[in-house]
């Protein structure tokens, strides 16, 4: 038995007669008749009576027929699937950011992306970078960014951003006027620490370490949304990604930059040895529009 077959026999079914089925199916009469003897014979019992030129089902045919209409059900979905996938790739883009760009960069290029594809479901969330490369790597995810504290191993990754750091003081602090802070300012300061293991906290303290600067840690934290907020609090001073601090500028937090110029870097990750689907390319697409290199 092969789906030609059972093709030819769902048209005759449908069609009522052979020569209904032929038309529809596009091939001739005794085509139609040969398929259906050959299904006979490959299932082991008869499908139609013939009389005076015509074919009557048999009662099993019928019961066949139920089921071969179920499976032709199946069949239309996994049509409209693929019409789904041609048209907009999966249908579902997932995605993962860590939190310094989940309330600036990610909600403008999701906007854009839905713009250019409104029946796309999209899956977001914001984790710690690590935990980013692994949702990737795992294909969890089709997309990520992430700093470039990360291990790379394991996934494709290309720059996405460069940010100059910059010190996020609350307002009426003694250094809210300043147009640049230096690791001497900040001397003696109560500071609102970065995780050890992020690579720009790790470029600050080398120099803080070259200059003798003293700064007392009164927290730390993993998240540059977190340090806006202690500092908002009037916890102290911290070092940001300007990215992340923009929805807390002039609401009671100031960010200045800091020299000598140190960085955020951040990366965009995808699966390994994967080619994006046209919903992925067209998301990495509006991601890259919002790179900054500064």
């Amino acid at each position: 038995m092969n789906i030609r077959q059972v093709e030819v026999f769902h048209a005759v079914m449908t069609n009522s007669t052979a020569s209904r089925a032929a038309e529809v199916l596009r091939i001739s009469q005794p085509a139609v008749s040969k398929a259906i003897q050959e299904l006979e014979r490959d299932i082991g019992f008869a499908l139609f009576r013939r009389e005076r030129g015509r074919m009557y089902p048999t009662a099993e045919a019928n019961i066949f027929f139920k089921e071969v209409e179920s499976s032709f059900s199946g069949l239309t979905r996994l049509k409209s699937a693929a019409a789904r996938i041609r048209d907009f790739g999966s249908g579902e883009i997932k995605v993962a950011s860590l939190s310094a760009l989940s309330t600036n960069i990610l909600p403008r290029a999701l906007r854009g992306f839905q713009a250019r594809h409104p029946n796309v479901a999209i899956s977001f969330q914001a984790q710690l970078s690590s935990t980013v490369k692994d949702l990737v790597a795992s294909g969890q995810v089709d997309v990520g960014l992430a700093a470039d504290e990360i291990e790379t191993e394991g996934v494709d990754v290309r720059p996405f951003a460069r940010y100059r750091a910059a010190i996020a003081v609350p307002a009426g602090h003694r250094l809210e006027q300043a147009t640049e802070l230096t690791p001497e300012d900040l001397d003696g300061e109560a500071f609102i620490a970065l995780s050890p293991e992020d690579t720009t906290r790790r470029a600050a303290e080398a120099i803080f370490r070259d200059r003798a600067t003293k700064l007392k840690v009164v927290l730390e934290t993993p998240y540059s949304t977190t340090i806006c907020a202690m500092v908002q609090a009037g916890l102290g001073v911290g070092l940001v990604n300007p990215m992340t601090a923009e929805p807390y500028v002039g609401r009671g937090l100031t960010i200045i930059p800091f020299k000598p110029a140190i960085y955020f870097r951040t990366l965009l990750v995808l699966p390994p040895n994967r080619y994006p689907s046209r919903i992925v390319a067209d998301f990495v697409d509006e991601v890259m529009k919002l790179s900054i290199f500064q």
